[in-house]
């Protein structure tokens, strides 16, 4: 069934369904298992491999060196049709797909090479970039130093997510003089640890919990030559859990448009003999469907505006590009408080439609809400507002950087 077909609307661009088509599939196993997997703390490793093995994790990448050439509407798309099937696994890949507009934007022809092969060969990269220690605002307790001619990082990481299904880690960090470093470290490096002692309500499967990192050694080819991210990476990290927010309220608004459709039990006080021809019913549904498909149309149009800054920092990088970038992150900022509002709703009053019975565990209708409240919490929605009125009132660019540490 096409997006279309199911009253989500057409997809981003006219070979949308083409691309789609391929994933769906492995989309539809990995739902099937959700539920079981949430209370089991079975974590996704087979899943994330389905998706290595159907070209998931290239579809950025040109066409000509292996991958499917999406644009950035098209892989936020099809986010959102992930985060349909389990919002763990989009989480466990957002560092990936950042990575990968890292390598794309790269102006160092060796290392944008050199990725571009190793994620076509399906490499996976997992996040290395938060803290949780005493460093401040901006710096790292994880540091790079010299040992005669090699370069070694120590450090312990937390929020981790997804390294523990990844070949690499991105690590942020800071060299010996306090200048910002950026590296790729191998998971199965020597000395590096990785430690599934995440134990948030929700988002419990992405492995977000601690790195330590023992005199690892770094070879000069895993150091990126410039420590900086693609410009619009702000605006791209948090797209991705409003995408992530969006798949989750359409897997709720099917689940319990199915729901309702099986019942057979109704309430003497109720307005039909048949829950499916209950009017008050029938109008939670259609709330908990409208709020979904508002969530997925806000993050989609914001991801026109990101596919704007990208096509402008490649093709003419300047004020104009720049600027580009600052409205994506204005339109991202000013979608946050929308997209969590409506999703964290819908996934709270989904339960007035059903019975007692829908909070039976074997249902697992409670992940969405702990999913998307869990998603919500991240790069502190309070803020955005007053961040997007600072652009409407006085035309103050949105900041490039979100960073946490002690003040």
């Amino acid at each position: 069934m096409t997006q279309r077909d199911a009253g989500w609307g057409a997809g981003p661009s006219e070979r949308y369904e083409e691309l789609a088509a391929r994933f769906r599939p492995t989309f539809a196993e990995i739902r099937a298992t959700a539920v079981e997997r949430d209370r089991t703390h079975r974590l996704p490793h087979a899943e994330i491999g389905w998706l290595k093995e159907a070209g998931f994790t290239t579809l950025r990448l040109p066409v000509e060196a292996g991958g499917h050439g999406a644009s950035l509407p098209e892989l936020f798309n099809l986010l959102i049709e992930l985060s349909q099937a389990d919002s763990n696994v989009t989480n466990a890949l957002r560092a990936h797909f950042g990575f990968t507009e890292d390598v794309l934007g790269s102006t160092d022809p060796d290392w944008r090479a050199r990725w571009i092969v190793r994620i076509a060969a399906s490499a996976t990269v997992g996040s290395g970039v938060s803290e949780t220690g005493p460093a401040k605002v901006g710096q790292f307790d994880t540091v790079v130093r010299r040992r005669g001619a090699e370069r070694v990082v120590s450090g312990k990481k937390f929020y981790t997510t997804g390294s523990l299904f990844a070949d690499y880690i991105h690590l942020s960090a800071d060299d010996e003089d306090g200048n910002a470093l950026t590296a790729a470290v191998p998971t199965r490096a020597p000395g590096v640890e990785i430690v599934d002692d995440w134990d948030g309500f929700g988002q419990a499967l992405t492995a977000s919990g601690t790195i330590r990192f023992e005199d690892v050694v770094l070879s000069p080819d895993l150091i990126k030559p410039d420590p900086a991210r693609f410009p619009y990476a702000m605006a791209f990290f948090q797209l991705v859990h409003l995408a992530t927010l969006a798949g989750i309220g359409r897997a709720a608004a099917e689940d319990v448009g199915r729901l309702v459709a099986e019942r057979n039990r109704v309430y003497s006080h109720g307005n039909a003999g048949r829950t499916a021809e209950d009017p008050q019913i029938l109008a939670v549904v259609g709330r908990v469907r409208g709020n979904a498909y508002a969530a997925g149309a806000v993050a989609l149009k914001a991801a026109e505006a990101l596919q704007r800054s990208y096509e402008l920092h490649r093709d003419a990088p300047g004020p104009e590009a720049e600027r580009a970038t600052a409205l994506a992150d204005v339109e991202v900022n000013q979608a946050v408080t929308v997209v969590t509002n409506l999703v964290l709703e819908a996934t709270t009053i989904l339960f007035d439609a059903l019975g007692a019975s829908a909070v039976k565990q074997g249902l697992g209708l409670d992940r969405y809400w702990r999913n998307a409240r869990t998603i919500a919490s991240h790069n502190p929605r309070i803020y955005r507002d007053r961040i997007v009125g600072a652009f409407a009132v006085n035309g103050t660019e949105p900041p490039r950087q979100y960073r946490v540490g002690s003040a």
